[in-house]
């Protein structure tokens, strides 16, 4: 049975025939469709200017991605028969991937289910729904993970501020079940514990997981500096894999708590520690102080999060790797990130080389990363490949 059809207009469907799955306000015929007749996260039949079904999804009135596709066949329900269908898809690549149950299990439109994140820790589950779609879909959402699943505890993190541009409060809850004192995970053979109900975003960061792999390489007997630490990932994980010394720095004392914290819990104490503080102005101080690394890692959160934020996050983007590179010593390595969609990869290239020429230090790109696959990117939504990492040696 067909649901109540949201119409476009003329000549726009060409971007979703070629596979995505966004629709945006001014694509809606409203003549046809108002949109004052829907409802936020109501699921609707897309279709054509021609009345040809596009497919099966859900429309919110009041925000710019007006409605977005889950299924190219138009008679298919949204419901929890849909939600098990895809998060099993999901799982079953997790399982070829990691032989242990801590990874992304749902990346939104990356699997097929806009509007949806899903981290697993073990018997954990942490969800953050982001559109009013998937919070229509709440209690069939919570049924297929633990038909899936069968968790000790569901917590849906729903405190993101995308949840505000769709009309949608903003709440952490524990829906299921009651979480363990310590959530312990392992990554690279390391383990942390993760805050799940106050950390950023979900807690922890799965898409750096194979980039941070790739570090161990690069760190044997030297001096790293990990910057925006946050709990330590790439930090402890240097120390384990045997440098000598590793410096982390956050703005917050909680994380780097938690960085004290992993350090003995991987017995790497002697190895590490931290500086509270900001980071350029912390940078800009070690310079002062005479201070030199062999490996900095910059892995800052997004510095250019909307369009409007572009030139001045660039700017952000360009003095960071500026200010790291002066603390390298000769032969250093850097590890540069970008989680900006808005940043592109020739961007970052271009602030590392200009970085390099201003310091007359020649730069060599060793190698490339984005995230894990956990993660994995939808070929029709570039919108989807965010992540950026570089790895340079400086002379």
């Amino acid at each position: 049975m067909l649901l109540t059809p949201l119409y476009l207009k003329k000549h726009v469907d060409r971007r979703l025939r070629l596979g995505h799955l966004w629709i945006y306000s001014n694509e809606i015929d409203t003549q046809k469709s108002p949109l004052s007749q829907f409802e936020p996260g109501q699921p609707v039949t897309i279709c054509s200017h021609k009345n040809l079904p596009l497919g099966t999804g859900y429309v919110n009135p009041h925000s710019l991605i007006c409605a977005r596709i889950l299924s190219r066949q138009p008679t298919t329900q949204l419901d929890q028969t849909l939600l098990v269908q895809r998060l099993n898809h999901a799982l079953i690549l997790r399982q070829r991937l990691f032989d242990q149950p801590f990874y992304r299990l749902v990346f939104g439109e990356g699997d097929f289910l806009p509007g949806l994140v899903v981290d697993r820790f073990g018997e954990v589950i942490v969800a953050q729904i982001t559109t009013a779609g998937m919070e229509r879909l709440r209690a069939d959402l919570i049924a297929a993970l633990e038909q899936v699943l069968q968790p000790r505890a569901i917590v849906l993190r729903n405190d993101t501020s995308v949840r505000t541009l769709e009309g949608l409060d903003r709440y952490v809850e524990v829906v299921k079940g009651e979480l363990p004192d310590d959530l312990t995970i392992i990554e690279n053979g390391v383990r942390f514990q993760v805050p799940v109900l106050e950390g950023q975003k979900t807690g922890w960061f799965y898409d750096h997981r194979l980039n941070r792999q790739r570090l161990t390489a690069y760190v044997r007997a030297q001096r790293v500096l990990d910057v925006f630490s946050y709990l330590g990932a790439w930090g402890i994980q240097a120390a384990v894999a045997g440098a000598k010394e590793v410096c982390c720095i956050d703005s917050s004392a909680k994380a780097l708590e938690y960085v004290k914290h992993h350090a003995q819990l991987n017995n790497v104490s002697n190895q590490v520690h931290t500086i509270q503080g900001d980071a350029f102005e912390t940078l800009k101080r070690l310079s002062t102080e005479g201070q030199s690394f062999d490996v900095i890692i910059l892995d800052p959160p997004a510095l250019i999060k909307r369009k409007k934020d572009q030139q001045a996050g660039e700017q952000a983007y360009r003095r960071l790797n500026f200010l790291a590179m002066q603390l390298l010593n000769p032969h250093g390595i850097l590890v540069s990130a970008s989680c900006s969609w808005h940043l592109s990869r020739e961007s970052l290239l271009e602030f590392l080389n200009a970085a390099s020429l201003q310091l007359d230090r020649p730069l060599q790109i060793l190698e490339e990363g984005q995230q894990s696959p956990d993660h994995p990117v939808h070929p029709a939504i570039p919108e989807t490949k965010y992540l950026k990492v570089i790895i340079g040696r400086v002379s």
